[in-house]
This record gives structure tokens, C-alpha cells and sequence, in this order.
């Protein structure tokens, strides 16, 4: 995998940030922070980040759900340092969105993630409404 453009690695291109604490399970056996802890610190940076957002559902029916997710990792995180998820939206298209997010650890950009949402109900995806739109947009990252 290729390394991120160098907006990514900058905190400061990213409209939100949300700090998270590690935990001594998140080590691996070198002692570092492990890929599915990763993937966890990213989903509560993503989860804090969507929530700001108020997106309210239409019904119980309809709602977004991910679709893809990518992780590059860049450097060794470690325990007991907070690691500070830094998220936006990347992209906005008819019936999902990219929320691109990297994570720090002592000012030093530990890796990035860019998530695929797709919004849908029962049937399949759906395009965007207007809220979500304007909402999102909100949100942009500017590059």
C-alpha cells in the first residue's frame, strides 16, 4: 500500500478530532498497538464523529451502513498514550460517502483510515437527503 498524501498526515486538515484512550489489551507481543485495536480506536473516532453530526434517522427501516474500510498503517503505536482520531468527509456521492480519518499518537500520524457509508434502507442504498447532504458537507475536508 502506498503512503497517504501529505494532507493526511497533517491533524490539522481534519474538521474534528476526538481523543481515546488506549488499553494494555490493545498491545500485540512486540508491544505495540495491534490492527484490531487499531481498527477499534478508528471506529470510536468514527462513531464520536458521526454523532456530532445529528444525523436523525427517517425510520427504523432506514440507516447507513459501512461498506468498505482501509487502514494504512504508518507507525507503531504504543500504550499508555491517548491516540487522537482526527476525521472529515472525504467525498460525498448520490447514495454514500467517505469519512477519511488518521490517527495520532504524540503529534506523529500513526495511520489512516477511510471508511465507505453507504445510506439505504430494506431494499438497497438510497440517495442522500438533503440534510445528510448539507450536513456532510459541513464537514469537508478541504486538500
Amino acid at each position: 500500500m502506498s503512503r497517504p498524501d501529505p494532507w493526511r498526515r497533517d491533524a490539522g486538515a481534519y474538521p474534528f478530532t476526538a481523543d481515546v484512550q488506549t488499553r494494555w489489551a490493545d498491545l500485540d507481543m512486540l508491544g505495540h498497538i495491534n490492527n484490531v485495536a487499531m481498527a477499534g480506536l478508528f471506529e470510536e473516532g468514527r462513531g464520536r464523529f458521526t454523532s456530532s453530526l445529528h444525523m436523525v434517522r427517517a425510520s427504523r427501516d432506514v440507516r447507513w451502513l459501512i461498506a468498505g474500510v482501509s487502514i494504512n498503517y504508518l507507525a507503531e503505536g504504543h500504550h499508555p498514550a491517548p491516540v487522537t482520531i482526527a476525521s472529515g468527509v472525504g467525498r460525498i456521492g448520490a447514495r454514500s460517502w467517505m469519512v477519511f480519518s488518521a490517527a495520532f499518537q504524540n503529534e506523529v500520524c500513526v495511520a489512516t483510515c477511510d471508511t465507505a457509508t453507504v445510506y439505504t434502507d430494506k431494499t438497497g442504498p438510497m440517495p442522500l437527503p438533503e440534510d445528510y447532504v448539507a450536513k456532510l458537507s459541513a464537514f469537508l475536508i478541504e486538500r
